[in-house]
């Protein structure tokens, strides 16, 4: 809000990046929990047409506003840290603009052209339909980014926070009740036309429908929010000083400038993830496995993904911060505290990161049987295998911000191009060459996040003269989370001795969480006045206290 003082983008990045992270974290377990009784309903091959027609609003959506966001809260937080509350409106009105005219063309390609999409990119012809319900949603996100970057780069990430945790909520009811009602339309279909395929292509749509509605609630609250902020804002344009006023036709240029890097970056960063689909369908159906392959990858998608993207939400939301508050920096040229803000980013980052691995790791069959029907060996596999990704993905898109924000856009560009081409060799070769199967899809995702950490944690160091902190950063957590990892398995096995699956599994997260606090706090991982930067930090502070921790 623009009652922040010194003209600095937030006055804690940490709590407002906090904020943002426990908005997604709280997202993400919603999504993690609605996802299972849609999955119950559509099944693993509903999964698969839902992944596929996701991947295809994905990517369009990445082409044309999903990070709109960011780019806005850069360029919006430039003008705050100047005082310059006039341009920065018109900045906000020429993001409408933009957002309006690229959403509504991707609203229109995908409608016209799902046909086209599902059948020749994806290799599942099925999915149109659930794509086709996506397309209005390009339109409505994109203007939705907008607002958010409005109130990002005047340093808070409430709105943010509330309107995802609406969206979500919306989302989740309206997937359910139209997943079970399209399922059973599909069925009636699929009996009239003698295909099975239409039950779970129509239960795939019926998920769809949730992110479209779920989208508009998130978009209602945030044009309510700015319209009771907005006598505030009239005041503070009112006080400023004189400045030049930018023309409009140079705000869409700036606009422009700003935005395609980022949208780049972000687009080729998670192309991947469209590729790899098309591949694995491409190579697998070459291989003779095309009644198996939707399936193995609604396991990939609908489960495997599904719970490593929950702990990786808190480096999309610091990710969200850093970006204002290091432009904050760099437009008054103090260097100094862009490299504290860095240290504190990433070392907060990796307090999360760490834990989460190691938890996922040791307890990937007790979580996935706790939250899924059936079969869950294949997915705990996977996510043994792959929860390392979460550490490398939490560092590469921190950093892919970091440098957005110390104004070297086009950089993590340059770096999501090269690993995504040795990423494609390397996943041809493990699913074509080694017949790895979907676990060449996991090592290949891992090899693309640890080249991305490499080269912008080089990149980083040379433009900005920073060198990350190694002990309490890495080394501290790593040790905190493996003592923890320990105790937690030995936790839940003794307590499977007396009680069921879930009650050991809560029990034992219950007791990991405990260890970790008091292994990082003796290791000395984490300073006194460090706790109280974080969100919540005073209650933990005292009761670190208390328990004579600290």
């Amino acid at each position: 809000m623009p009652s922040r003082k010194r003209g600095q983008t937030g006055h804690n990045f940490i709590v407002q990046g906090g904020i943002l992270a426990i908005a997604g974290i709280i997202t993400r377990i919603i999504g993690l929990f609605y996802r299972i009784p849609v999955t119950n309903i559509i099944g693993d091959e509903g999964n698969g047409y839902y992944a596929a027609a996701y991947q295809i609003y994905n990517i369009m959506l990445l082409i044309s506003s999903y990070s709109l966001p960011l780019a806005l809260s850069k360029i919006v937080s430039a003008r705050y840290s100047r005082k310059e509350y006039h341009n920065a409106e018109r900045v906000f009105k020429g993001g409408l603009i933009f957002a309006v005219i690229t959403g509504g063309i991707v609203c229109l390609l995908v409608y016209f052209g799902a046909d086209f999409f599902a059948a020749r990119m994806m290799s599942e012809p099925m999915s149109a339909i659930a794509l086709r319900i996506f397309a209005p949603t390009l339109l409505i996100v994109a203007i939705m980014g907008v607002v958010r970057g409005y109130f990002q780069g005047m340093g808070t990430m409430v709105p943010t926070a509330i309107s995802q945790i609406i969206e979500q909520i919306i989302n989740a009811v309206v997937s359910i009740l139209a997943a079970q009602s399209l399922f059973s339309y599909g069925t009636k279909v699929a009996r009239l036309l003698k295909n099975d395929h239409y039950a779970p292509a129509y239960g795939a749509a019926g998920s769809t429908l949730g992110t479209s509605t779920g989208a508009l609630a998130g978009l209602s609250f945030l044009i309510l929010a700015l319209l009771m902020v907005s006598t505030s804002l009239k005041r503070f344009r009112k006080k400023e000083e004189p400045h030049p006023v930018e023309e409009m036709p140079s705000i869409m240029k700036l606009i422009i400038i700003t935005a395609v890097p980022v949208i780049l970056s972000t687009a080729i960063y998670n192309v991947s993830d469209v590729l790899d689909n098309g591949i694995f369908n491409h190579i697998m159906s070459m291989k003779g496995q095309d009644t198996t392959k939707t399936a193995i990858w609604g396991v990939y998608s609908g489960k495997y993904r599904l719970l490593i993207n929950v702990p990786i939400a808190l480096s999309n939301a610091m990710c969200s911060s850093v970006v204002p508050t290091l432009t904050a920096c760099m437009a008054v040229d103090d260097h100094r505290s862009a490299r504290r803000k860095i240290y504190n980013a990433m070392r907060f980052t990796m307090l999360i990161a760490f834990p989460c691995t190691v938890g996922l790791g040791v307890l990937a069959e007790p979580i996935l049987s706790m939250l899924f029907h059936g079969d869950v060996t294949l997915a705990a596999s996977l996510l043994r295998v792959g929860c390392i990704t979460i550490i490398f993905t939490s560092i590469s898109t921190l950093t892919n911000g970091i440098l957005q924000g110390i104004n070297h856009l086009e950089t993590p560009v340059r770096h999501s191009a090269i690993a995504l081409v040795i990423h494609l060799g390397v996943l041809y070769v493990m699913l074509n060459t080694l017949d790895m199967g979907i676990y060449g899809v996991v090592y290949a995702n891992m090899i693309f996040a640890f080249l991305m950490c490499i080269m912008n944690q080089h990149s980083i160091r040379r433009f900005i003269r920073y060198r990350q902190e190694f002990g309490k950063t890495f080394i501290i957590p790593g040790i905190s989370s493996i003592i923890m990892g320990v105790v937690v398995y030995s936790f839940f096995r003794i307590f499977t001795m007396f009680a069921g699956n879930m009650v050991s599994t809560f029990i034992a997260i219950f007791m990991g969480i405990c260890i970790y606090f008091i292994c990082i706090l003796r290791l000395g991982g984490i300073r006194r006045e460090e706790i109280y930067d974080m969100p919540g930090g005073r209650f933990f502070a005292r009761f670190a206290e208390m328990m004579h921790l600290i």
